[in-house]
């Protein structure tokens, strides 16, 4: 189904074209989380810290590639939204070519760089080589997910959230499958684990590949169209690098709070791991519906429907403190059975810390959910340096907080807890700021 978001209905419109792009993410999702649920109930503890700073890193490493293809993405839904079709196939062709560039050489650099990228994350000895041996099987899927993410951006830009979704849907499956069989059955411990999410993401990635291949080659240039030229390039780089400079440091920030985590020992990281997967399949929604209004906003913005870009801004903010609140009372009321998932009931003292951050992080899911539309809204302005600024000031304020307040004796790891919503309000206010301030001039529409 391919949603045409610049004519009809302003809310259902954006809510039938988010619906699938949550579904989605919620299933993409389920590669680390089925990962850490079985390896922390058949591995135990230790299997189950390292799986979880593994997702960390990987987070980082992959957020270089999705960011370009998210900055790319915007620009393809403003060249749909004019209509520019000649256009949109030069745009489409480059972004593929310099993407597909910067995923291999990342792919070969991690690699090589494996054991220094451990120390440099303080892996406590106990952990250390289990979390290699996830890693050395699981970087086998690190192209896979970028062949899965541009596809995807690609379709969602032009409306069409349902196919991404589908795909996800059967690689998730497959993944629970080969998990269950691999580490249980078969007995491979971590590498089994890694092993089913590669697998599952390759299926995802050349499906979504061939799929759009097949069924819109309207998208692509023909062979003798098959040229990179300077403007192109200048227009692509300029959206996505930044996009990509954005994912990167937020994740960046995230690997540095890790880095923390894994001082404090086994105990605390194991706790960190299945609350944050907790944590980032809760708010999941929330960064998704951000994403699906930047398509609606972009498009609009390409068709020049300015006063439609501004009744979308109104109705997603009433959604998404909808969505804010059901989730956060979820988590917050549910915190232990949740846990319970991917801890044994025995594990009394990792409970308790993975309980008392969920409790702090679950209360301010509003103004992470404020954020992701912002972020939004300004990639869809081809203003993605406002989203890097945004995302310097979150990410920044969390890590410095982290570091000065579990310092203290008397806060000690708390303290890192409570710097994530301290720096989500500092970042929320100033992007609300910035956007009164030139709300009454939208930016011209790049040419």
């Amino acid at each position: 189904m391919q949603l045409d978001l610049t004519r009809g209905p302003v809310t259902k419109n954006i809510l039938l074209f988010a619906f699938p792009l949550i579904c989605g993410n919620l299933l993409q999702q389920l590669y680390n989380v089925v990962d850490t649920l079985i390896v922390g109930q058949v591995l135990g503890k230790n299997a189950l810290a390292a799986v979880g700073s593994a997702y960390a890193l990987m987070t980082f490493i992959t957020s270089v590639f999705i960011g370009m293809c998210m900055g790319s993405g915007a620009v393809f839904s403003i060249r749909y939204g004019e209509r520019d079709w000649k256009h949109l196939k030069e745009n489409i062709w480059t972004a593929f070519v310099i993407i597909s560039i910067f995923s291999v050489l990342m792919n070969i650099i991690i690699f090589v760089c494996i054991d220094p990228i451990l120390k440099l994350l303080s892996v406590p000895e106990d952990v250390y080589y289990i979390m290699r041996r996830y890693l050395v099987v699981i970087f086998f899927g690190v192209l896979a997910t970028f062949l899965y993410n541009f596809f995807a951006s690609l379709l969602r830009s032009v409306g069409n959230s349902v196919i991404p979704l589908a795909f996800l849907g059967i690689s998730s499956v497959i993944n629970i499958i080969l998990d269950l069989v691999f580490v249980i059955v078969f007995g491979w411990g971590v590498e089994g684990a890694a092993a089913a999410t590669v697998i599952s993401q390759w299926i995802c990635g050349i499906g979504s590949m061939l799929y759009t291949l097949i069924k819109c080659p309207h998208f692509f240039p023909s062979r003798s169209e098959m040229s990179i030229k300077l403007s192109g390039v200048k227009e692509i780089v300029s959206a996505s690098i930044l996009t990509c400079m954005q994912q990167s440091v937020m994740n960046f920030g995230i690997l540095m709070v890790q880095g923390l985590v894994n001082s404090f020992g086994a105990v605390v990281m194991a706790a960190f791991a299945a609350a944050t997967k907790i944590d980032s399949f809760a708010y999941m929604p929330l960064q998704d519906f951000g994403n699906a209004f930047s398509t609606y906003a972009a498009q609009n913005y390409g068709a020049r429907n300015y006063k439609r870009i501004k009744a979308g801004i109104r109705s997603a903010v009433i959604i998404m403190f909808a969505f804010s609140l059901v989730i956060s009372t979820v988590v917050f009321v549910f915190s232990k059975p949740l846990l319970l998932l991917f801890i044994h009931k025995e594990e009394i003292e990792i409970i308790a810390v993975g309980m008392t951050y969920l409790h702090i992080i679950s209360v301010f899911y509003f103004e992470i959910g404020g954020l992701f539309i912002l972020y939004g809204l300004y990639r869809a302005f081809n203003r993605p340096g406002m989203s890097l600024i945004l995302t310097v000031i979150s990410l920044g304020t969390r890590v410095l907080l982290a570091y000065t307040l579990s310092a203290m004796p008397p806060i000690g790891v708390h303290g890192i807890w409570w710097a994530v919503p301290i720096g989500w309000f500092l970042a929320d206010l100033v992007g609300i700021i910035c956007y009164f301030i030139y709300r009454r001039t939208l930016p011209p529409v790049p040419r």
